[in-house]
Parts: structure tokens; sequence; C-alpha cells
């Protein structure tokens, strides 16, 4: 059985998460445990999510007070630590400076690791995908800890210590893959091929604040007091999901695909959690992004007349709309399925639905959270995406 510590912690004081770390270490097997899993002055890269620009404390990126207890216990054991990630859109030095990770890096000489250099790896071992272009620095480090946030997903329904590593593709590359893996059970199995190819070693998974609702990026706050943490990334988002309300974790596209294929354990009966339990720290009213059935597409044209008549599409809350063309930018579909009409005195996106492939990288990185995802009449007749 896998083991995964379950962690209460009611704030970000950086003292208080560095303790409670530390007892889940100790829950885990202690001094032993970390030097088995960190090594001695190997080259550790933390992966912090910094999915875009954002102010510090912000529940859309890893908190620095995690960041910085996550160092202060890990520093301990080498002299080498860096820490990296690429955004959906933006650059990542300036994402760190401006939601204060690179100042507790340069605090303790953390360095930051460029994940716009790309190296071209092989994974023959993969579930899908075979070749990949990987941000150098994630795939030559050693060890990789992984310190994504809870968080909905427009398109996944949760995003936390899997999905976390799509970060470790750089920039614009993303879309690509967006592009080729429409469905989610292509897309996800790319994400375990993904950590496969990255080697991720740990996860801490951050829920003091989590995030419900319109996630990644535009949605609200939600006080979960938690901290989740152990090496199998799979039975950390297993564990997690079941707190924010999927009594079978498989109902997350990237666990069902991962039960599926024997990567990680995913079911309960399969995950031993330490520390807390479950019932007493599951929260009974987080708002889901979607809680979707899964269905199975049986050729190109079928999949394409199921997605416009049943799933989620994308739309703009006109009063939020800055007309900035952001999605424009991020759109991966060439020519692009997005135009900027006239409406309501400004310039507002409009979609082609037909030609639209349901990545939602316009929602996850609209800046201003003026998209949204929701369901087709179809949908909600059938009750699919129910929340």
């Amino acid at each position: 059985m896998s083991r995964v510590a379950l962690l209460r912690c009611g704030s970000y004081d950086v003292d208080l998460i560095e303790k409670t770390l530390r007892e889940g270490f100790e829950l885990l097997g202690g001094e032993q445990y970390l030097k088995r899993i960190l090594g001695k002055d190997k080259k550790i890269l933390l992966k912090p999510n910094l999915l875009s620009v954002e102010a510090p404390g912000s529940p859309v990126v890893t908190h620095y007070a995690v960041f910085e207890a996550v160092i202060r216990i890990i520093r301990d054991y080498s002299r080498f630590i860096a820490y990296g990630d690429s955004p959906g859109f933006g650059d990542g030095r300036k994402a760190a400076e401006k939601c204060g990770l690179q100042q507790v890096a340069e605090k303790y000489g953390v360095e930051f690791a460029d994940f716009r250099e790309a190296i071209h790896v092989k994974y023959e071992e993969g579930l899908l995908c075979k070749s990949w272009e990987i941000a150098k620095p994630a795939y030559e480090a050693e060890v990789v800890i992984t310190l994504p946030k809870i968080k909905t997903h427009a398109m996944a329904y949760y995003s936390g210590a899997i999905k976390n590593q799509f970060g470790c593709v750089p920039g614009t590359r993303k879309a690509a893959w967006h592009t080729r893996m429409p469905e989610a059970s292509n897309f996800s199995k790319m994400l375990l091929d993904l950590n496969g190819v990255v080697g991720t070693s740990f996860a801490i998974l951050d829920g003091i604040i989590a995030m419900e609702g319109n996630g990644p990026k535009n949605g609200t706050p939600k006080q979960m007091n938690t901290l989740i943490m152990g090496e199998d990334i799979c039975a950390v988002d297993s564990t997690a999901v079941r707190l924010i309300g999927y009594e079978d974790p498989t109902f997350v596209p990237v666990l069902k695909e991962a039960h599926l294929a024997k990567i990680g354990d995913v079911l309960p009966q399969e995950i031993e959690v330490l520390g807390e339990t479950i019932e007493d720290m599951k929260c009974k009213d987080f708002v889901l992004s979607r809680r979707a059935d899964n269905f199975n597409f049986i050729n190109p044209k079928v999949n394409r007349l199921l997605r416009a008549m049943i799933a989620p599409k994308p739309v703009v809350i006109a009063d939020k709309c800055v007309s900035c063309g952001r999605c424009l930018q991020v759109c991966p579909e060439k020519p692009h399925i997005i135009t900027l009409v006239d409406k309501k005195g400004k310039k507002l996106p409009q979609w082609d639905l037909k030609k639209c492939i349901r990545c939602f990288c316009c929602q996850e990185l609209c800046p201003v959270g003026a998209i949204d995802t929701v369901d087709t009449t179809a949908a909600k007749l059938l009750k699919i995406n129910k929340r």
C-alpha cells in the first residue's frame, strides 16, 4: 500500500508549516525516509505551480510560505537546490518574483531554473507519448519534488500533483499538447507519461487555502487547512479528491487512467492515510468545477459530434472582459477559432464551437477571469457534467 500523510495546518505561518511537514515526514518514516528520498547532495528541483503572474498569497500559485518551509527541510540534505516552472503565458521568473517565491529563493541561495530551454527525450515506456520536449532542468534533476495546490480545473476536474508537471513542458509547447490530446483520457495518459519522463519523486500538496469553482485560475479561495504529502503522486491526488467531494477517485480522468494502467495507487483500499482521517478533514461544501461521467468516443466524427452536443463550452463574462485579446494569443488552434466582435460597446471573444477543441486554455489563462465554462442544454438534460 502507498502511504500518504494527511496533515492539519491552519495558517501560512512558515514555522507552523515547517513543523507540520516535519511531523509528516516522521509519520512516513523519519530520518531514514528522508535520506532515501533526498539522498546526499543530489540535484533537487522544486516544481511549484506558477500558472500565471499572481500576487503573493494568491490561491492560483504555490504559497511562498510552503515553498520556504520545504526549503528549510531539504537544505539539510543537499547544497544543490533549484526551482522552476513554465507558466502557460508569461515569464516564469516574473511570476516567481510577483508571488514572492524568488525572494524566498534568494534568502536561502536556491537557484531559479529557466524552463525555456528544452531537451529532446525519448520515453519508450510511455502509455501513449514516446517523444518529448522537456525543460532541461526538470529532466536533469535527480530529485523532483512537486509543490502543487488543491484546485478545481475546467477540463481536468481537478489540478494537483500529477498535473502540476505539465509546467515542465516549455512555454507554448503546452498548447500543442492540448491540440493533440483533446480527449480527457489521452490527455491524462500524456500527463502520466510526463511524470514518468521527469521522474517525479515526491509531492507536497497545499490545501491550506485551496481553490473551488472556476479553477484553475479564476475560482474562489477555499480554506481547507490541509497539507498532503507522499511519494506516490497518484495516492496523494486520490486523497485530495476524496477530501473535496469525489467519493470514487476514478471519476477524475487522470486517476482513472492511472488506475487502469496500474501507475500508482488510486483506490481508497490501496492507500494508507497517516495522521488525520479523511472523514475529519473532508470539505463537505466544496464547489467542484464539474463532476462528469466518463464517455467513450467511437471515431473522430462521433467525437466531434458528442463534443459539440455535451462538452462544456467557453463563454465570456462581458462585464469583466477588457478586450485584451489574450484568449486569441493562447488558443492552440490555428487559424484561431476565436474572434473579437463588437458587443456592448467593446470587443468580446466569440468562439467557433464547431472547431473548438475544448482545451479551455482561454479560460485558464484569462488575466481577469472573464471566461467561464457552461454546460450545453443537452448535457443538462442528460445530467452530464453534473456539479
